[in-house]
């Protein structure tokens, strides 16, 4: 079980962590090849799958196909990747709902805080989440791990061009706000209804010009003046709990 790349191909994720693990078991669309697990974690998998989908491994074995220190629960899963859904099929989602919320991503690059930003989206209610293809990482155990099972909850689109991507939204009625430190409005004074595209740039960098430009406006987070900014996964549950707040 060691030889990683044996064990996966690219269209792949091993998933680890007991939340994860059986938030996809319980997902439909998630394809699961087989899952290992520790011998005292098998009766807790008895019934989720077919029994030959089980194999039961030894601890040294299970950590060899996860990354260092990975905190595994006793059990992995290797599965295919889910396929997320296009801008299209975002937008039509989008028409049946009168008020709706999309969180963009601008070079927000660390598995950990998109997986933190992903449980965040789930618990607010979030529609989907966008992210530039070439500029953020795909789906992997580390990002699953860090979402604690709600990856399953929040589809995932991927974009070529997230300016364009903003573009289009706006034409089906979003209203795109930027997040930035040095915007003068407050996010309290956000609408709570109708559809919101709320766009977060990486932590120092913040958004592209092209993509700020591409907003509506940009609010920021009224925080003490002496804390620069704020984890963007941190930033993203404040943003979301207050669009959330009727």
């Amino acid at each position: 079980y060691g030889e990683k790349n044996k064990m996966q191909n690219k269209n792949q994720v091993v998933i680890y962590g007991r939340h994860a693990v059986c938030a996809a078991l319980n997902n439909r669309q998630r394809k699961i090849v087989r899952v290992m697990c520790l011998k005292e974690n098998a009766a807790e998998l008895k019934g989720q799958l077919s029994d030959n989908k089980i194999v039961i491994v030894e601890r040294r074995e299970l950590e060899k196909l996860l990354p260092r220190d990975a905190v595994h629960q006793g059990m992995a899963a290797i599965a295919e990747m889910l396929p997320g859904i296009s801008l299209e099929e975002l937008c039509e989602q989008a028409r049946v709902n009168e008020s709706a919320c999309v969180l963009l991503l601008d070079q927000v690059t660390d598995p950990q805080n998109i997986g933190a930003i992903i449980r965040s989206c789930a618990a607010f209610n979030v529609l989907a989440l966008v992210v530039q293809d070439k500029n953020s990482p795909q789906e992997s155990g580390a990002l699953l791990k860090a979402a604690a099972g709600t990856f399953e909850l929040v589809p995932v689109c991927r974009v070529t061009n997230l300016s364009r991507a903003i573009d289009k939204l706006k034409k089906e009625g979003f209203w795109a706000v930027g997040m930035d430190g040095y915007a003068t409005a407050d996010v309290s004074t956000l609408p709570k209804d109708g559809k919101l595209a709320v766009v977060m740039g990486s932590e120092g960098a913040g958004m592209r010009r092209l993509v700020e430009e591409s907003c509506d406006m940009t609010v920021r987070l009224p925080i003490n003046p002496q804390v620069e900014s704020l984890n963007v996964s941190t930033a993203a549950a404040v943003v979301l709990y207050e669009i959330n707040r009727k």
